[in-house]
């Protein structure tokens, strides 16, 4: 089945118009998804709690509010925020043509795939070509759903893809993350990058997996519509953690063993094992 445009969409480039067709990039209809229920299996529903007195607020009555300060809020009308947002012009406004390659993965959020719509086709191609020649990718600005968005503009092949990015004060700083410390040996290197060519793939071919636990609950989902049995989770294996010489659990891995021989371990020698362990 053809997908479905969930909106449409105009690319600004120059005095260039490209009126296009967003597309979701994911199909989530697979997920196994459960509802709440009361014990007699009804659905239920919620109700806001007023958390100082307890009575209950209708829907209708409630008010949008930002706290400022511990239990202080300033709030605003509909109307208010209205004058707000964004206004809704679908256009997706290039402002500028940054590398590709200078894009970190972790400002990147929803992805969306861009097809051209009806007398497009031309300026469309064109933008995807020009991009993929230069290796470069567009940054623009895009207004939706009352909200102001960054992305960036790519091509993939014959098509372009629009990934909504995070702005920079969104994205945390990787230098703030611990790294760990000592020094990587030249042989644990060695063996470490053996082992990954070993089992390294020419391509990415995500087909190859597939979502285990999904299918599983799926499965038993299909099972209780067909017989109603109760499903009994499997006892969990206590599991140690163990303290391991990093080269003898290289050498066993790029081998084949699966795991290390005690008598590995005790041939090994001290002055090895210090260096294997970064000191």
């Amino acid at each position: 089945m053809a997908p479905r445009p969930i909106s449409t969409a105009t690319i600004s480039f120059g005095l260039v118009s490209i009126p296009c067709q967003l597309y979701s990039s994911a199909e989530n209809s697979h997920k196994v998804r459960f509802n709440f229920l009361s014990p007699g299996g009804s659905r239920v529903k919620q109700q806001y709690v007023d958390a100082k007195t307890g009575d209950l607020v209708p829907r209708s009555d409630l008010v949008k509010g930002y706290q400022f300060a511990k239990d202080q809020y300033v709030t605003f009308k509909p109307e208010e925020l209205k004058a707000l947002e964004a206004e809704a012009t679908q256009a997706i406004e290039i402002v500028e043509f940054v590398p590709l390659d200078q894009v970190e993965r972790a400002y990147i959020g929803k992805t969306y795939y861009l097809g051209p719509a009806r007398g497009g086709d031309k300026a469309y191609r064109l933008l995807g070509a020009a991009m993929t020649k230069t290796g470069w990718a567009a940054l623009a600005k895009y207004a939706a759903r009352g909200k102001q968005y960054l992305v960036l503009v790519r091509p993939v092949g014959d098509h372009l893809v629009l990934e909504q990015l995070h702005y920079a004060h969104e994205v945390r700083n990787i230098a703030e993350v611990p790294s760990g410390e000592g020094e990587v040996a030249d042989a644990e290197l060695g063996l470490a990058v053996q082992l990954i060519e070993q089992i390294a793939s020419e391509n990415f071919d995500p087909s190859k997996y597939e979502d285990e636990v999904g299918q599983r609950m799926l499965e038993a989902v299909e099972r209780k519509v067909a017989d109603g049995m109760e499903i009994a989770a499997p006892a969990e294996e206590e599991t140690t953690t163990q303290v391991i010489d990093l080269m003898a659990a290289l050498r066993a891995s790029v081998s084949g063993a699966g795991e290390t021989e005690a008598g590995d371990d005790a041939a090994e020698s001290e002055p090895e094992k210090k260096q294997a362990a970064g000191s």
